[in-house]
């Protein structure tokens, strides 16, 4: 019931328990089974907020069973740190709480690239399975075989489920390569070739220089891809180093033109 005037907000959640002299009382009991039942009776009660809260996370890859288990371990750890002398609501306390456990999941055991839902499927009825027969093997790790019939999977399905256990993240570019001296991942990556650009001008311009005249090709030629020099040519060709000059100038404006034309 509401006092007029009061200025205190609604609940976030309408059914939230009132369980503030509860928590006092928690706060004041040492460690033995009455403290004990006490707590446990304080996360039942919260549960349903919790569960609310991991609903909220559904359809992002994960099974909502184990987003319900991760939402009640935040639960308990805002029970079990919760200080009401600070005179926060245990509310108030206990969504941050719930929530951060819940992204915390994601982002340690979630993949950051889409993985196909069979995959994630695959990977779920693995790790439950594994999970429930290590309780039955002590001692050593459940084998494919067994993890396969435990969860009516193939062999070929646990191992795929098995990898995709180990496959939540992308590894980064700055990690270093198993078996090398500080070689990292992003070392093996390969660059922009400028050569491709050359191939594309020398294509672009093959046409235009194939109908220059055949003392035009030769110099351009001896010039570009053999290195020599404007003397070099006139002493081979038996022309002026300033004639050299002039026809290679007139066959740069010809083939600029000719493919000025062919842009435009």
């Amino acid at each position: 019931m509401r006092i007029a005037g009061s200025t205190t907000k609604p609940h976030p959640h309408h059914d939230a328990p009132d369980t503030a002299q509860d928590f006092v009382r928690l706060a004041g009991l040492p460690e033995g089974p009455e403290r004990k039942a006490l707590r446990d009776e304080l996360v039942r009660s919260w549960l349903p907020m919790a569960e609310r809260i991991a609903v909220r996370f559904r359809g992002r890859g994960e099974a909502l069973e184990d987003l319900y288990q991760v939402a009640a371990l935040g639960l308990v750890k805002a029970v079990d740190h919760y200080d009401p002398a600070r005179g926060t609501a245990f509310e108030a306390y206990a969504v941050p709480t719930v929530t951060g456990e819940i992204k915390r999941h994601f982002r340690d055991h979630m993949w950051t690239l889409h993985v196909p839902r069979r995959v994630q499927d695959l990977r779920n009825r693995v790790r439950h399975a594994a999970k429930e027969l290590a309780q039955t093997t002590p001692g050593r790790v459940p084998t494919t075989a067994e993890i396969a019939a435990y969860a009516h999977l193939t062999e070929d399905e646990v191992r795929t489920g098995t990898e995709a256990l180990e496959c939540f993240s992308a590894l980064s570019l700055e990690a270093e390569m198993p078996g090398t001296d500080g070689y990292a991942l992003g070392d093996s990556l390969g660059g922009p070739d400028p050569a491709y650009d050359t191939v594309v001008d020398r294509v672009a311009v093959r046409p235009c220089l194939e109908a220059l005249p055949e003392r035009e090709r030769l110099i351009l030629y001896l010039r570009f891809f053999r290195g020599m020099t404007q003397s070099g040519i006139a002493d081979l060709l038996g022309i002026s180093q300033m004639h050299v000059s002039r026809l290679l100038s007139n066959c740069f404006a010809q083939v600029r033109e000719e493919l000025r034309a062919e842009a435009g």
